[in-house]
């Protein structure tokens, strides 16, 4: 193995020899004999046999000893040992064990970071897929929902329907009372009610029977009284039709008119008749439409089985909608559940006020 020593020069120029690293030990003055340099033994792990190279020569006997040689002013200090890495760029031949450099702090945070940052991003994937699924569902469960409401809402659609044919007595009553009236034609009594469009100037159009007037129209007067209870309201006999036993009278009061129906009755519809049977106002019965009579003598005829009496005549014949069918006019004598009524169709055609 060669290594050269450059010696250190002084500043003030003096001992100026060059040195080759290969003095004698004569033109030291004869000084002892050089002993063999020590070895050099790696500083870190041996990693595989180490092969001594080739014999090295002798080198200064200052490199080895802890004295310090002198000459004059001058020291000679032992350099420090080179990193055995150095000794390949030397000229050194053999295989010697390197150790690993440090890694960089920088690396090693780097290194932590990215797993955490790994975890973070797989959070977040496990977190969008909960939402996306949750979302989902909530859209499958506002769909069944809405499945149901619709289904829901047919149903009370047609439980509405068949309430609407169930007949309510009561209820039929409480509507079309309020509309009817006790009429008093001199000695005679019979029943109005209100219907149609409100006449002009806040008075109201009603009908009854002619049969029911007829004493005080032949008689050349106009006026009758209105009663329902203490209530007492003036009317005039507008017109008359003696043919279809019809009379129109108007009220100089408003009162509330009730609803025609337009389609034709027909057997088993459940109707309720409003009036006063022997001047006993606010009088309610029961019953079904018996027959529909279009060819009878009179005109056509509504049949219905409710009970009636004197007194009853021009009042109502109600539907369960709360719809004017007929006009109460007559009974069968010596039997029973046999009631007459005018279609209201009749009495709308014939004073245009309905």
């Amino acid at each position: 193995m060669t290594t050269t020593y450059d010696p250190f020069i002084p500043a003030d120029g003096t001992d100026q020899r060059r040195y080759d690293g290969r003095r004698r030990a004569e033109e030291r003055g004869g000084g002892p004999a050089w002993e063999p340099e020590p070895r050099w033994e790696p500083q870190y792990q041996q990693q595989q046999q180490y092969t001594e190279p080739e014999p090295v020569r002798e080198r200064w006997e200052a490199e080895s000893a802890p004295e310090r040689w002198e000459a004059g002013q001058q020291r000679w200090e032992p350099e420090p040992p080179q990193h055995p890495r150095s000794w390949q760029s030397s000229g050194l031949t053999g295989s010697f064990p390197v150790a690993a450099e440090p890694e960089p702090s920088s690396r090693r945070g780097r290194a932590r970071v990215k797993p955490l940052l790994m975890g973070l991003v797989a959070v977040l994937v496990v977190v969008a897929g909960w939402q996306a699924y949750r979302i989902e569902s909530m859209n499958s469960d506002n769909a069944s929902l809405h499945s149901v409401l619709a289904t829901e809402k047919n149903r009370t659609d047609r439980l509405e329907k068949q309430l609407a044919g169930v007949f309510d007595p009561e209820a039929v009553s409480s509507k079309v009372l309020p509309s009817v009236f006790r009429v008093r034609a001199g000695e005679f009594t019979g029943t109005a009610f209100s219907v149609g469009t409100k006449a002009a100037n806040g008075q109201s159009n009603l009908f009854t029977n002619y049969h029911v007037v007829a004493d005080v129209w032949t008689g050349g007067g106009k006026a009758v009284t209105l009663e329902r209870g203490s209530t007492k309201i003036s009317a005039t006999i507008v017109k008359v039709s003696k043919g279809k036993d019809l009379a129109l009278l108007r009220a100089n009061q408003e009162i509330a008119g009730l609803g025609t129906a337009t389609a034709q009755v027909k057997p088993g519809q459940q109707v309720v008749v409003v009036g006063a049977p022997l001047g006993l106002d606010d009088t309610v019965t029961t019953g079904v439409i018996s027959a529909y009579r279009p060819d009878d003598p009179d005109g056509p005829t509504i049949q219905f089985d409710a009970p009636i009496n004197p007194g009853n005549s021009g009042g109502p014949v109600v539907n369960a909608n709360n719809q004017v069918v007929g006009l109460a006019t007559a009974k069968a004598k010596d039997a029973e559940g046999i009631g007459l009524a005018i279609p209201v169709k009749t009495a709308c055609d014939t004073f245009a006020v309905c």
